[in-house]
């Protein structure tokens, strides 16, 4: 294993899951939440979206926690082994609900979004 995708619905644990994993194994982890969310939270274009994940697993080992269904086949061609984190309903939207709760007001890399004027 050095080419992980770790996928699963939305509070599933992806990305507590992917970075105990890279503590364990020593292979660095990629957020995709962290290179798709421009600032503001503007999403990046698809186009755009797909080279740069071309790019960030062209490297050698990786483990790469998220989703984006749209680009499963850029990941998956490359990845030798996929996780699928299958946790039930409720468990991820109380999750969720809790994320949201804890971060509001919080841009995608946990720092405090600036207020509007």
């Amino acid at each position: 294993m050095e080419r992980i995708a770790v996928v699963g619905c939305g509070g599933a644990g992806k990305s507590t899951f992917a970075r105990d994993l890279g503590e364990r194994t020593g292979i660095p982890v990629i957020y995709l939440d962290r290179h798709y969310w421009k600032p503001g939270w503007v999403a990046t274009a698809p186009a755009e979206w797909r080279a740069l994940q071309s790019g960030l697993i062209a490297g050698g080992s990786w483990i790469i926690d998220g989703n984006y269904g749209g680009t499963f086949d850029v990941r998956f061609a490359c990845a030798d082994t996929v996780i699928v984190l299958a946790l039930p309903r409720w468990l991820c939207f109380t999750r969720v609900l809790w994320r949201a709760v804890r971060n509001w007001g919080q841009d995608v890399r946990g720092r405090r979004m600036p207020r509007a004027r």
